[in-house]
C-alpha cells in the first residue's frame, strides 16, 4: 500500500545535495517521488525519474532557471521543501576584536536563509496557482530560531523569521490549498556542514575548546538521551508533504528528541 501518497509527486528541494537536504531527497525517492535536487554544488544524487538543478536560492535569475527546467521536465511541482542555508558563529561584540558578526557575515547568512525562502516559494507557488492542484511547501526552521543560540545570533534570528513566515503564507495561500509547513530540528548526528571552521568559531564564541563543545553536545538534556539523525527529520518532512498530514497547516514541528531550554 502506498501509505504516503507520494509516488509520482513533483517534489523541489534546495540545499539537496548534503545533510538534511540529501536525506529529504533519499526519503522523498524511497515513496516514490520525482525528486529535484536543487543546490549549488554539484551531486552525484540523481539519475532516472530525478534531476539535478544547479541554483543559487538568492539570486532571482537562478531560482527562475531552476522553475523553468522542473517546468520543462515534469510540467509541474507538488511539493518544495527549502531547506538551503548556511550557519557562520559569530559574537554580536567581541571584546578581542576577533569574531564578532560583520555587514557580509549578516548579509550573507540573510540572504541564503531568508531571501533564498522568500524567492524560491513564490516561484513555487507560482507555477501551483496556474496548475490549480494546490501544493506543500515545506520551510527547514530550527529550533534555534525560538530560543535563540549564543554565538549564532544571525543565523538563530534567519530561523525565527521562517517561523513568521511560515504562518504569514499560511494566511494567503491556504485558500488556494496550498498548505505551508515548517520543520525545527533540534540537535542532529554530524554533517558536512558542522566543519572544522564551524567547530572552531563556535567554540570560540562560547570561550571553550572544540573538544569542549563536542563533549557538550552529549551533556545537552534531551529527554530521549541521543541526537537526531537526519533520516527522522526526513520522515517527518515526508509525512507533512502527504495527504496524511492534509489538515497540518500554517505550524512548525519540532524534531528535538523533546529537548527545550531547561
Amino acid at each position: 500500500m502506498d501509505w504516503l501518497g507520494l509516488k509520482g509527486k513533483i517534489t523541489i528541494v534546495t540545499g539537496g545535495a548534503s545533510g538534511i537536504g540529501r536525506a529529504c531527497c533519499e526519503g522523498l525517492a524511497e515513496v516514490g517521488a520525482y525528486v529535484v535536487v536543487a543546490d549549488v554544488n554539484e551531486t552525484t544524487q540523481h539519475g532516472g525519474k530525478h534531476l539535478f538543478v544547479k541554483v543559487d536560492v538568492t539570486s532571482r535569475e537562478s531560482v527562475d532557471a531552476l522553475m523553468g527546467a522542473v517546468m520543462k521536465t515534469y510540467g509541474g511541482v507538488d511539493i518544495l521543501v527549502n531547506n538551503a542555508g548556511i550557519n557562520i558563529p559569530r559574537l554580536l561584540v567581541d571584546p578581542a576584536g576577533r569574531e564578532e558578526i560583520s555587514e557580509d557575515i549578516w548579509g550573507k547568512v540573510v540572504s541564503i536563509n531568508q531571501k533564498g525562502v522568500y524567492l524560491c516559494t513564490q516561484a513555487a507557488a507560482r507555477e501551483m496557482l496556474k496548475r490549480g492542484k494546490g501544493g506543500v511547501i515545506i520551510n527547514m526552521a530550527s529550533e534555534a530560531g525560538m530560543e535563540g543560540s549564543e554565538g549564532q545570533s544571525v543565523y538563530a534570528g534567519t530561523k525565527g523569521a521562517i517561523y513568521a513566515l511560515t504562518r504569514s503564507w499560511a494566511k494567503e495561500l491556504g485558500r488556494y490549498n496550498i498548505r505551508i509547513v515548517g520543520v525545527a530540528p533540534g540537535i542532529l548526528e554530524a554533517t558536512a556542514l558542522r566543519s572544522d571552521e564551524y567547530e572552531r568559531a563556535l567554540a570560540y564564541t562560547r570561550g571553550i575548546t572544540v573538544d569542549q563543545l563536542k563533549a557538550k553536545y552529549e551533556q545537552v538534556s534531551i529527554p530521549l538521551g541521543r541526537t537526531g539523525k537526519l533520516r527522522e527529520v526526513a520522515n517527518v518532512v515526508c509525512f507533512l508533504a502527504s495527504e496524511r498530514a492534509s489538515y497540518i497547516h500554517g505550524t512548525t514541528i519540532n524534531v528535538t528528541g523533546g529537548k527545550t531550554r531547561a
